[in-house]
């Protein structure tokens, strides 16, 4: 069982609830005993069943061994916390792993104390090495662009992530780097809540391959790729080998240099639901409510609520708000034929590409969230950064009247 329960949909399985949770080759969501719990209806547990978020305790059921260490990239300030990490996991038995290119980065270099240390590192090149199956954990250094970065190595099921806020924001990264042995010693004996963060999984179709599969199928009654002979299964003109990337934050469908408005269609579960007319769309997950969606205009949500919110960028119209559809709801966004000119999409601001008249975008909420390790717990870790990094709802107060005057 993947991170949700799920039920059938006309033939399409939907998000229901996490449940039976597995991060990694190790962890997994803490399961009371039966006596631990209270009495529960059952009666629509082949249905709706929301999952506490406050039960999201972490349970190791193999002492992890493996640890994986990301940092910011091109900052001397993180060069010394990140020295002391090591050397903390190192004395703790485990296996380091780093980035290859770590090892050869000017300022790492001119660190004898790490220079000491690399040979005992182990190393990895992102897109060459696969880490699903030895890496039980993932401590970050850095800001939320290094947390990003760690779950976009991650395309399926990730570690659980223990992020030090040693960056500009920090909003997803709770943990100050202060005594930082005993809360790794915290979190390693289990003593640690999680945040599920939710993600997105984005598969991108051109027109003529989309054409060319639903032609295919339209003839033989299923869908062969070009030249290979092979069935596949599809849906909506999607099939399992196109291009395909999740993440954590949104995926935005924007202009890019063009001067024309992007016009694109927007269709969820199948059917078309408006035609967009502005400056782009931002697909995001509650965990991204917080990034570009807040600065569009979008509300914040609670990385708990399993949501996906769909945000306009400068729409050409003054009714187009932004919305919150259930995590369940199967998106789809095509280039208009109408369209003027081509647009540009990215992920988690990277791999930026551009999309062509015709070609569309699936967006689908992924069976594999990311669980963030919380610093208190997830509620009290989310205010906390609302307000320390937001500066939610913050102003002077309002003086009292002076009850003698």
């Amino acid at each position: 069982m993947g991170w949700i329960q799920r039920i059938a949909l006309d033939n399409e399985p939907f998000v229901v609830v996490p449940q039976n949770c597995r991060f990694g080759p190790k962890a997994q969501l803490f399961q009371p005993a039966a006596e631990d719990t209270d009495q529960l209806d059952v009666s629509a547990a082949s249905s709706f069943n929301y999952h506490d978020p406050g039960n999201t305790r972490l349970n190791w059921y193999t002492l992890p061994q493996s640890v994986l260490v990301i940092k910011k990239a091109r900052d001397h300030d993180v060069l010394e916390p990140f020295v002391q990490l090591i050397r903390c996991l190192l004395r703790k038995g485990m296996q380091v792993f780093v980035e290859e290119s770590v090892l050869t980065e000017e300022i790492s270099q001119k660190c004898e104390v790490f220079i000491k240390m690399k040979d005992q590192l182990c190393t990895f090149v992102q897109g060459c090495d696969g880490l699903n199956e030895k890496i039980d954990f993932i401590v970050c250094l850095g800001g939320d662009g290094t947390l990003l970065y760690a779950g976009s190595l991650f395309q399926t099921s990730v570690p659980p992530v223990m992020a030090f806020h040693l960056g500009s924001l920090g909003f997803l990264t709770p943990f100050e780097f202060v005594d930082v042995e005993t809360k790794i010693d915290s979190v390693l004996s289990g003593h640690a809540n999680l945040t599920l963060r939710s993600r997105l999984k984005c598969v991108i179709r051109s027109k003529e391959a989309a054409s060319h599969v639903l032609k295919s199928a339209d003839a033989g009654g299923g869908a062969t790729v070009a030249g290979s002979g092979d069935t596949v299964a599809m849906r909506n003109g999607f099939r399992n080998e196109d291009a395909t990337h999740v993440v954590l934050n949104d995926v935005v469908i924007d202009r890019g240099p063009s001067p024309y408005l992007v016009h694109i269609d927007l269709f969820a579960d199948g059917q078309l639901v408006t035609s967009v007319q502005g400056d782009g769309l931002i697909i995001s997950t509650p965990t991204g409510s917080t990034a570009y969606a807040v600065a569009a205009g979008a509300s914040i949500i609670h990385p708990g609520v399993p949501a996906i919110m769909i945000t306009p960028i400068c729409p050409h119209s003054l009714s187009f708000r932004p919305i919150v559809v259930p995590a369940g709801c199967d998106l789809r966004v095509m280039v208009s034929e109408n369209a003027r000119d081509s647009a540009w999409v990215s992920f988690d601001g990277r791999n930026r590409q551009q999309l062509s008249i015709g070609d569309s975008l699936r967006i689908t909420t992924s069976v594999y969230p990311l669980p963030s390790i919380c610093a208190a717990d997830q509620m009290q870790d989310w205010f906390n950064g609302l307000a320390g990094c937001l500066h939610w709802n913050v102003r002077k107060p309002q003086k009292k009247l002076d009850p003698d005057l």
